[in-house]
């Protein structure tokens, strides 16, 4: 099972410039549609006097969940290439925005998707990219005599804990990689009928 995926930490930059017209280019990590829309209107407000803010992301482990934007240039011109550099970095979890201020020559279709795809280059050029792991959350209802045995298990297979409620009935909330999850719940239920 595959339980790691490459993405970029925080945000970077890149440009890209042709026959006056400039490309500012802009690489974030984000998690969520709701990340990707903020981002894309807190640009478009920016950057309200630039002709065209295309972008394209990619999100999820699967990496199923992606969507390019021509914002107005030609078809297939600024978002495929855009999604082009984020796929061939097998990237997830990335959103890039390219900004484009006209110079006033026009670069044809062929010079456009040189340039939206450069300057998204240049910006994931100048990323931090990072192997993450896909956890799963799990949480464990035990009684208070059990505390040692649950501590064991926690020790032994190192989950992240979450959260956690000490009381006649205790409560543990653990983030583990999702390849290991299943063995830990399968612990955890045994000792339900020690």
């Amino acid at each position: 099972m595959l339980d790691e995926f490459k993405t970029i930490s925080g945000t970077s930059e890149g440009f890209y410039s042709e026959k006056r017209s400039k490309f500012l280019a802009f690489a974030h990590h984000v998690e969520t549609l709701d990340e990707v829309k903020d981002i894309i209107a807190q640009y478009r407000k920016k950057y309200y006097d630039a002709r065209h803010v295309c972008y394209a992301y990619m999100l999820g482990a699967a990496r199923t969940d992606f969507r390019a934007n021509d914002d107005g240039e030609p078809s297939s011109t600024a978002g495929k290439p855009i999604l082009g550099q984020i796929n061939s970095q097998e990237l997830t979890d990335v959103l890039i925005v390219v900004v484009r201020y006209y110079g006033g020559v026009n670069l044809g279709t062929g010079g456009l998707i040189v340039a939206y795809r450069e300057a998204a280059a240049d910006a994931l050029a100048h990323a931090q990219t990072e192997m993450r792991q896909v956890e799963e959350v799990i949480t464990y209802t035990f009684a208070y005599p059990m505390m040692n045995d649950v501590m064991r298990i926690v020790k032994e297979m190192n989950p992240r804990i979450l959260s956690q409620t000490y009381d006649n009935t205790c409560e543990i909330r653990l983030s583990i990689r999702q390849s290991e999850a299943e063995q830990l719940r399968q612990r955890l239920s045994k000792l339900s009928f020690e």
